[in-house]
């Protein structure tokens, strides 16, 4: 026990060196991060980072030495450049953001656009955000509605971009990606389905039942009960309300929300069939504007990574750094690039705020792409 407090008292004379160092390295690069102010450059150079560490490693005694002596000095030069981000902000060359920050949406006066037919739970969330008599039309797919927006017949769109139980909407995050729209608001909707049928409808009369895939998925345990009913999947529940409707059957029933049974004026046979009490859909509000509410708190983004060991994981780094709180994180492969992905995140946060912008900047500089999917 002796012997290992004499290691433990030196260990702690060889930290309080590195203190010292750390400091006196910090304070120099501070003053490299003044030059680099002053002279206009850019505070990520890669080149001479890996001179640097191409330097620092070349004399290791083995491999362990050399990955330990690499992992250090990739996290210096990466809290130097941190540091130096902040200075950026401090001198105000950090620069604004390209986006406008608005009191409110000017959405009385617009159109709104949803992916589906009347009675689609996107209507339901739209007016739930906006109004229920909000000038709107629908449209067959999420592009359309996203081309919509680009080309101005539509004002905002609202589209599903994750359900509590399904997960994702990985279309529509492609859209983000490919259109120059941005995110402004969002809206989670509880999702209830019922089993639905016209008047001359009851439970003893019904063979077939109509809905979206997921509808059925995420109603199984209460179709086991009737496994003598045909399951058929439409392009979304309203489609199958709308279906029932019109041919007038006794044998067939829809699964719907009952927002698509009232606006169709359907009979509701069973309510809640759903196993999962606790399913909702997030929907995003969406405007060719490059706009932000002053009072926003969440932040969407997505950048591509080198494809190269700890890329991801320095990337991230900027959020620990500024203090900032990583909500989720999402990948999604990179068309035409075979392995290499696109990460989408978000996280909390005001495009007004220097900590935003600190980690934006440092996003920027250091990812191989980056947007800003909005600020809502």
């Amino acid at each position: 026990m002796e012997r290992l407090d004499e290691l433990r008292a030196e260990l702690d004379e060889i930290d309080a060196k590195m203190v010292e160092l750390y400091e006196r390295r910090m304070a120099v690069c501070e003053q490299v991060g003044e030059l680099k102010i002053e002279e206009g450059r850019k505070v990520f150079d890669k080149k001479r980072e890996r001179e640097k560490l191409n330097c620092v490693t070349k004399n290791a005694k083995d491999d362990f030495f050399k990955k330990g002596l690499t992992e250090m000095f990739e996290q210096l030069m990466s809290q130097s450049r941190k540091l130096q981000y902040q200075l950026l902000t401090k001198k105000g060359a950090l620069g604004r953001l390209p986006f406008i920050g608005v009191d409110a949406l000017d959405w009385e006066n617009s159109r709104i656009v949803f992916q589906g037919t009347d009675g689609a739970y996107s209507q339901a969330a739209m007016q739930q955000y906006f109004r229920e008599d909000v000038n709107s039309f629908h449209v067959q797919t999420f592009r359309d509605a996203m081309e919509a927006i680009e080309e101005g017949s539509a004002d905002f769109a609202v589209l599903p971009i994750e359900n509590s139980s399904a997960g994702v909407v990985n279309e529509v995050y492609d859209l983000l990606v490919e259109f120059e729209n941005y995110i402004v608001g969002e809206v989670v909707l509880p999702i209830n389905h019922a089993l639905v049928g016209t008047e001359n409808t009851a439970i003893e009369t019904i063979e077939k039942v109509y809905s979206h895939p997921q509808a059925l998925m995420q109603s199984y345990k209460y179709l086991d009960e009737h496994s003598d009913w045909q399951q058929i999947g439409v392009a979304n529940t309203a489609v199958a309300a709308k279906k029932i409707l019109e041919e007038n059957l006794p044998s067939q029933a829809a699964i719907c929300s009952e927002h698509a049974a009232k606006i169709y004026g359907l009979k509701i046979l069973e309510k809640q069939i759903n196993h999962n009490r606790n399913n909702s859909t997030r929907f995003i509000v969406v405007t060719n504007q490059k706009i932000f509410l002053k009072d926003a708190g969440k932040i969407s983004i997505c950048f591509e990574v080198a494809h190269e060991s700890g890329s991801l994981y320095h990337l991230l780094a900027h959020f620990i750094y500024n203090d900032l709180n990583m909500t989720r994180i999402e990948s999604r492969p990179v068309e035409g690039k075979a392995w290499e992905y696109r990460f989408f995140v978000d996280f909390e946060g005001n495009m007004s705020e220097p900590a935003v912008k600190n980690a934006i900047r440092g996003l920027r500089e250091e990812s191989k792409s980056l947007k800003i999917l909005g600020n809502y």
